[in-house]
């Protein structure tokens, strides 16, 4: 357990590290990744020849006897909401660090390229239960004390449900928001609720998964614990038709989460914890910004 000092210190390089990367990698680029959430009423003007005739204000261009036009321009304010999946396999790693950790860091910067572009930016806190809300706010202190949560929460429960949790993102928030749901998609089942929140948000997963996950070390007979149920088995590794079972089992559930966000009109990204984040979040952004 970290101590309240560790915790400010872990808070305090995570803002410096992101503040970093917004700055110098994703200027510009979170920015024009998203689109707003459509155009908003600015003004009433004289028209011009050359208007588009559909803007005619005809009310107040009836009042004054002569014809005015309506001025529209993008709503670049967004919500981005933060989904993550604090169940037991959560805490499992290998190499760099555990899963929890890497979606501590990618969550930070994405919190904060939220706040610097001034958008609205909230946290959901899943297993198989909601396990926290931190509903949208726009404000640097926001995004600390989210921050300062991810390191520091500790779930009531071990299993995972993606369903309930996207059940609750469509029921909570009616209006449109940019979201990244962050698991290892170690679930089944959440079709119709990734469905219904894809065509009501701008859903974009990240698989966050350790090299472990998808495949044994050769090291004999080892006692392993099921983290969400905490049942303990027995492997042999040495056993090539064992590993070869665990890993044909995660590609099959890596190739299940890929065809469901197909499925929803959803984008998904896989990201190892001992891989470069930065890298492949620029890359989204990038090709995000592409016409199509």
């Amino acid at each position: 357990m970290l101590s309240a000092q560790e915790i400010l210190k872990k808070v305090r390089e995570l803002e410096i590290k992101s503040k970093r990367l917004t700055r110098h990698l994703f200027t510009g680029e979170y920015h024009s990744a998203f689109k707003g959430r459509g155009m908003a009423f600015r003004e009433v003007r004289e028209y011009y020849p050359g208007d588009d005739v559909r803007f005619i204000d005809w009310n107040v261009s009836a009042r004054f006897n002569h014809p005015f036009s309506k001025l529209f321009e993008e709503e670049r304010e967004l919500t981005v909401m933060l989904m993550v999946d604090v169940s037991g396999s959560s805490l499992f790693g290998t190499q760099k660090g555990r899963k929890k950790d890497l979606i501590t860091e990618i969550c930070a910067v994405l919190a904060f390229s939220a706040v610097n572009n001034n958008d609205k930016v909230g946290l959901v806190f899943f297993s198989d239960k909601i396990e926290k809300y931190i509903p949208p706010k726009k404000s640097r202190d926001q995004v600390l004390h989210m921050v300062r949560d991810l390191l520091i929460t500790e779930p009531a429960h071990r299993k995972t449900n993606i369903s309930q949790a996207l059940k609750f993102l469509n029921n909570t928030l009616r209006q449109k928001t940019i979201t990244f749901l962050l698991s290892d998609f170690l679930d089944e089942n959440y079709e119709e609720a990734l469905r219904v929140a894809g065509k009501k948000h701008d859903l974009i997963g990240i698989k966050v998964y350790d090299k472990m996950d998808m495949e044994l070390p050769d090291a004999g007979l080892i006692e392993v614990e099921d983290a969400e149920s905490g049942e303990m088995i027995w492997v042999d590794t040495s056993d090539y038709n064992q590993r070869n079972f665990y890993q044909q089992s995660f590609f099959k559930m890596t190739e299940l989460s890929k065809s469901l966000f197909l499925k929803a009109g959803a984008d998904l990204l896989h990201m190892r914890t001992d891989e470069d984040y930065v890298k492949i979040l620029q890359k989204f952004f990038v090709g995000r910004n592409r016409p199509a």
